[in-house]
């Protein structure tokens, strides 16, 4: 792949991935709008690593803490510490889209990628993003938070295997009908993204070297650069955005988009 498609896909990539419009689904459309050779799943899950590293990066206060909490409870659930709390809900929130995401691994999944199957995703699911975050009043955060929530936000995020769901807009989405805040609603979204994104990326890394693609291997490695840079200044801007906005803008383009690639797929 030549270095501008890469940065162009790092891009959408990196614009897409924490706004609640579906990264992977945009990643696809790129390639049907611009007449490019579809970048394929290796390629997206690269480009989701570097969504991963920023994320880590961003949050590295509450990943630390979590870390020492953890360490000094000996790995065991201690709820009455807020970090060890944090990261016991989002490893149960984790479970259901590991397991449903190993169970279809060899399924086949390439038919989901189909414009017309993303057009409904986006639609839908930007419509029920705007009745969660318009009629389900903000009363909770993230301490407030139970095991029953992390289970529910964990199977909202299996139907982001359906590309157009967009796995941050449906957990969010999850998250306001359970009447979090916006902006600890996104926050857990995006460091709930850590553990599905490693599996994955853990998965698609083993493949690529078992191959022993150089050029694969090395866009791959590009491809992770210009997605960390990308989803850096997002994330950095949404979490400044949400602090004051809703989510309508994004609802706003969700269903102008979906409109529009059900009109001409």
């Amino acid at each position: 792949m030549a270095l501008w498609h890469i940065i162009a896909l790092a891009i959408v990539q990196g614009l897409t991935e924490f706004l609640p419009v579906s990264s992977s689904g945009h990643l696809i459309l790129f390639s049907h709008l611009t007449n490019l050779k579809d970048q394929g799943v290796g390629i997206d899950v690269a480009l989701h690593i570097g969504s991963l590293i920023a994320v880590v990066i961003y949050f590295r206060r509450e990943m630390m803490e979590m870390i020492r909490e953890l360490l000094s409870a000996k790995l065991k659930p201690d709820f009455s510490k807020p970090y060890n709390r944090l990261a016991y809900l989002l490893i149960m929130a984790s479970i259901p889209a590991l397991i449903v995401g190993f169970c279809l691994r060899n399924f086949g999944m390439e038919f989901l990628r189909q414009p017309k199957i993303i057009g409904c995703t986006i639609l839908f699911y930007g419509l029920v993003l705007y009745f969660a975050d318009r009629f389900f009043n903000s009363r909770r955060d993230l301490r407030d938070m139970n095991i029953k929530d992390a289970i529910l936000i964990g199977l909202a995020q299996c139907l982001a295997l359906v590309p157009g769901t967009s796995r941050s807009g449906i957990t969010i989405t999850m998250g306001r009908f359970l009447k979090i805040s916006r902006v600890d609603a996104a926050k857990f979204s995006m460091m709930l993204s850590i553990p599905v994104i490693a599996a994955a990326g853990c998965l698609e890394g083993y493949r690529l070297f078992a191959q022993g693609n150089i050029s694969e291997i090395l866009a791959a490695a590009d491809a992770v650069f210009y997605s960390f840079i990308a989803s850096y200044i997002v994330i950095y801007l949404i979490m400044k955005w949400l602090q004051k906005w809703t989510y309508l803008p994004f609802v706003i383009y969700r269903v102008i988009l979906g409109v529009l690639i059900l009109t001409f797929a």
